[in-house]
């Protein structure tokens, strides 16, 4: 039986990797390790963790290896600590393959210790093409990893273009996508988020429509991280429709972020507005599907979003270059151009699906794979 050691360190990538846990865990040739780190224990970020353990994963090791200060350096150093964290979890585990999920810093402590431990490494969501220093550390990661789990062809191709051996690329689409392709099944909004995430702000109503607001510091531009989101609270400000937004993660700009959505809220006072910090992945795809926008940079309006047909405002440079439906109007830093976007979305309405990031068959792909295929450090590039 092969031990398949997953470590998640934040929010998204939980909703990432769900369904592959899943059927890891129900899989009879695969014993399911659950590493839980850095931002996806912590409270002000929106407690992940729990999120993991109310749906029936056991979590094998907790790493709290997150250094305050939303900077720069406060990336590396935790990126730092993950790797000496990481590397005496997978001494005791023993597992035999490590699966590392898509492009946070901390997904390159994941990837660097078990590679230098001589465990194979897996490697979800690889091969896609961003803004930010994500790209870089997807690509480092790929690298580094031995066996390629990614969401779409043209990933694949990148993966190979690459120098990595063809034989180790497998098109399984995101496990996201599963997900989504269960709430698309069946769409409505049956729960009360003011009743069951709390959050702060406004408790509006949601019967006439409502958009989300889901957006993140750009570490390339972390500086301006307090700037580029007033554009959107400007633009959001006069909306007629309620807003649900979404706290940024954990990234260098966060405290800009969060600081300028604190002050928004404690000046303007808005009464249309509700923040939220996290929901589970399911409840949080309803909340997606059933509004008239989702406005901001998060890669769940590329990924989820085009397969829900969901109308996106993309604001900035985070996901400039990766794979997307028609249902993205990409915009700038600007009030004016996204509050445009905002109702040219919201007027166009719901977008025909868009199976770009898969099927919804992602996560029973990935465990067989795991299963079946044979997991070696010795990589045969092809250069």
């Amino acid at each position: 039986m092969r031990k398949v050691c997953v470590v998640i360190t934040a929010r998204p990538s939980y909703s990432r990797i769900k369904t592959a846990l899943t059927a890891i865990k129900q899989h009879p040739e695969l014993e399911l390790q659950l590493v839980v780190g850095a931002s996806a224990l912590l409270d002000r970020y929106g407690s992940a963790v729990n999120y993991m353990e109310k749906d029936g994963f056991q979590i094998a090791a907790r790493v709290y290896m997150v250094l305050e200060g939303e900077n720069l350096t406060a990336m590396a150093k935790t990126t730092g600590l993950g790797l000496m964290e990481l590397a005496t979890v997978f001494d005791n585990l023993k597992p035999d393959v490590v699966i590392t999920v898509a492009d946070r810093f901390e997904t390159l402590a994941t990837a660097v210790a078990a590679s230098y431990m001589n465990i194979p490494v897996a490697h979800v969501q690889g091969g896609e093409v961003t803004g930010s220093i994500d790209e870089k550390v997807r690509h480092a990661v790929t690298k580094l990893s031995d066996l390629h789990l990614v969401s779409t062809e043209k990933a694949a191709e990148r993966v190979i273009r690459m120098g990595e051996n063809p034989d180790s690329v497998h098109v399984t689409g995101c496990p996201s996508i599963d997900i989504a392709a269960a709430v698309l099944a069946d769409p409505e909004l049956d729960f009360d988020p003011f009743e069951r995430y709390y959050g702060v702000g406004a408790e509006v109503s949601l019967k006439d429509g409502y958009i989300v607001v889901m957006q993140h510091p750009v570490t390339t531009e972390y500086d301006r991280a307090h700037q580029q989101v007033n554009e959107t609270l400007l633009a959001i400000a006069d909306l007629k429709l309620p807003v649900l937004w979404f706290w940024p993660n954990i990234d260098a700009g966060s405290d800009g972020t969060s600081k300028a959505i604190r002050q928004f809220r404690e000046l303007q006072k808005p009464k249309h507005v509700h923040f939220f910090k996290n929901m589970a992945p399911t409840d949080f795809l309803r909340l997606i599907v059933n509004s008239r926008c989702l406005v901001g940079n998060s890669s769940v309006g590329i990924r989820e979003g085009s397969y829900l047909g969901v109308p996106v405002v993309n604001i900035g440079s985070r996901q400039a270059g990766r794979e997307r439906g028609h249902n993205v109007i990409d915009v700038p830093y600007s009030c004016t151009e996204i509050s445009a976007a905002i109702q040219q979305q919201i007027e166009h309405g719901r977008y025909t699906p868009d199976p770009i990031y898969g099927n919804g068959t992602a996560g029973l792909k990935i465990a067989e794979l795991l299963a079946t295929v044979p997991l070696t450090i010795e990589k045969r590039l092809t250069y």
